[in-house]
């Protein structure tokens, strides 16, 4: 993973050799992993014929109508990609040389270059202290290198009274034209009331949240007498970490603000990939992968269309 800042040209080349190609071997070139379920829309079902692909046969119509029936699917073979960067304050945390910024502008950069490669248009809307920057979703190597220049040359967010991330979402759901893949970048440090334009903005287009976070925000580890800082506000306190009890505390507050989080994603009903600042890229991608299947394979069979309702076979009394 990058660590420091150099070029766009140079920093892709970088990705391309220490991450991609790793992943062409990994993923053996399948991206429609990655991608497949984004953009099938239910055209139809009909009843089965010869020809067709026993795998596409929706096993609950069949049980209802008692006659085979598949599914045909149209598919966007474009995707469009958009990434809501969460770029404020507490996102230029990290415990060690790395810092969750660093952590997003790589997985956007490797996934912006995975879409692209394959046809797809990519498109970002940027978040510091209020929405500054929306980049149309475009295809090709050149609108990476764009992306990745526009994340490198952003100064680091002065303090605030605070992130609102609902802001970011909100201008997501005017600004987006069309259904589209949305990656939701940020570590959720924020001020209430977002939960609700984020699952808004799942009803109307396909989102993953990633979720940004650095190991030293969950525990405290025992070093003695620290400086600990609000990474949103700036205030600053000297604690003892030598003491059990203070580091159990920490513990605990960081464990309900955990749950906290998962909790308002699931109830946005969003897809989640939790991303660390020591976390391998290529593992988290693969990730990615693993969890695109497995929604997929929850997408696979689903209700009967209205216009076979009529035709359901009562239950035998």
């Amino acid at each position: 993973m990058s660590r420091s800042k150099s070029d766009p040209d140079s920093l892709l080349r970088k990705l391309d050799w220490t991450v991609i190609r790793r992943l062409d071997g990994l993923l053996q070139g399948d991206y429609r992993t990655l991608f497949r379920g984004f953009g099938l829309d239910l055209a139809d079902l009909r009843e089965y014929q010869y020809h067709d692909d026993v795998r596409h046969i929706d096993w609950n119509v069949t049980a209802r109508l008692q006659v085979p029936y598949v599914r045909e699917y149209v598919e966007d073979r474009e995707v469009n990609a958009w990434f809501l960067l969460d770029l404020s304050a507490s996102v230029d945390f990290g415990s060690s040389a790395v810092k969750k910024r660093a952590v997003a502008v790589d997985f956007v950069t490797v996934l912006a270059r995975l879409l692209t490669r394959h046809g797809n248009r990519v498109g970002a809307i940027l978040y510091g202290d209020r929405v500054d920057t929306v980049i149309p979703a475009r295809g090709g190597r050149r609108q990476v290198l764009h992306l990745l220049h526009a994340l490198g040359t952003r100064p680091e967010v002065a303090r605030s009274k605070g992130t609102r991330l609902s802001e970011l979402l909100e201008s997501a759901l005017r600004i987006l034209p069309r259904r589209s893949l949305v990656f939701v970048v940020s570590d959720f440090i924020s001020e209430p009331g977002w939960t609700k334009p984020l699952g808004h903005l799942a009803k109307r287009h396909e989102v993953v949240a990633v979720r940004l976070y650095d190991p030293l925000e969950r525990a405290l580890p025992d070093l003695g007498m620290v400086v600990v800082e609000d990474a949103e506000t700036g205030e600053q306190a000297f604690v003892d970490t030598h003491d059990r009890a203070f580091r159990a505390r920490f513990a605990q507050i960081a464990e309900r603000r955990e749950q906290e989080i998962r909790d308002a994603l699931t109830a946005a009903a969003v897809d989640t990939l939790e991303l660390a600042t020591d976390d391998d890229l290529v593992g988290a991608v693969v990730r990615f992968a693993d969890l695109r299947k497995r929604r997929l394979q929850l997408a696979v069979g689903g209700g009967l269309p209205r216009h076979l309702e009529a035709r359901r076979v009562a239950p035998v009394a």
